[in-house]
């Protein structure tokens, strides 16, 4: 299954809603894209909104770390919106729930912003 990524603007802030799965391949290859491409042009304050993840394997989880690092390099930062229960037991036994600010409610996260 494909990852599907739309893209919005949530005033400074872009709101990356993803759709599918992250996994090796395509889909990572994908989500990196997205975020290097904003980053590349200025835009470092990105949520990304997991709602719609189903599954992400061990390349996915890669991908978030270098995301965050990337973000992070270019003075911004990376938010996770809306983990499912898959997700957020992956991060969890990673131990990765603590590095990432995660958030349940989409106006928090944007708040959380400022």
């Amino acid at each position: 299954m494909a990852l599907n990524i739309k893209q919005r603007q949530a005033g400074d802030v872009v709101v990356l809603d993803l759709d599918g799965e992250v996994r090796i391949g395509d889909s990572a290859t994908a989500l990196r894209s997205a975020i290097r491409d904003l980053v590349a042009g200025g835009s470092n304050r990105i949520l990304l909104n997991l709602a719609g993840v189903k599954y992400i394997d061990s390349s996915g989880i890669g991908e978030l770390i270098a995301n965050y690092t990337t973000v992070g390099r270019a003075g911004g930062q990376l938010k996770l919106l809306n983990l499912t229960e898959k997700v957020q037991d992956l991060l969890v036994i990673t131990k990765l729930l603590t590095v990432f600010d995660v958030y349940d409610n989409e106006a928090e996260a944007l708040s959380s912003f400022k």
